[in-house]
């Protein structure tokens, strides 16, 4: 087991935290490979994906898989915006996350399995609740659209 996390250790510092700058601020790889048109987020968020797999071949539970895995999709969707997901993909550092997430379920499994269930719970609600609203929203852009069109 600990050559497995001393692996995933050197990983996530490789890919978040390997080149320190003036004033101590770290970036990492991911950001750079990030910047990469067309397949850097593609290929960052398949190297954050290691993390993960091996995460989940070490037994941790599906509730902190589902963290580790939203942590990776933020980074992955906001890093493909144009200029905005370049700067945040410096910022983020979801492999960081991911294995602090790992760390604390080694650590303390239940507390860290209990956190990540409520976090995810947490996080579904977010996205139910922007769902609604985008339906709301087209929904009354539909009606103004209709009534405009037969008064």
């Amino acid at each position: 087991m600990k050559k497995h996390n001393d692996f995933l250790h050197r990983l996530s510092q490789l890919l978040d935290n390997c080149i320190t700058l003036p004033g101590g601020f770290k970036i990492g790889l991911d950001g750079f490979i990030g910047l990469i048109p067309g397949l850097g987020d593609f290929i960052g968020g398949t190297l954050s994906s290691i993390i993960i797999i091996k995460a989940n071949q070490m037994g941790a539970p599906k509730s902190v898989l589902m963290r580790m895995v939203i942590n990776m999709l933020i980074d992955t969707m906001v890093g493909s915006i144009p200029i905005l997901g370049d700067v945040f993909d410096f910022i983020w550092k979801a492999n960081q996350k991911n294995m602090l997430l790992l760390d604390k379920y080694q650590q303390n499994p239940q507390q860290t399995k209990r956190k990540s269930f409520i976090e995810n719970a947490f996080v579904l609600l977010i996205l139910l609740i922007m769902i609604g609203l985008v339906v709301m929203i087209i929904g009354w852009l539909i009606s103004k659209i209709w009534l405009r069109l037969f008064p």
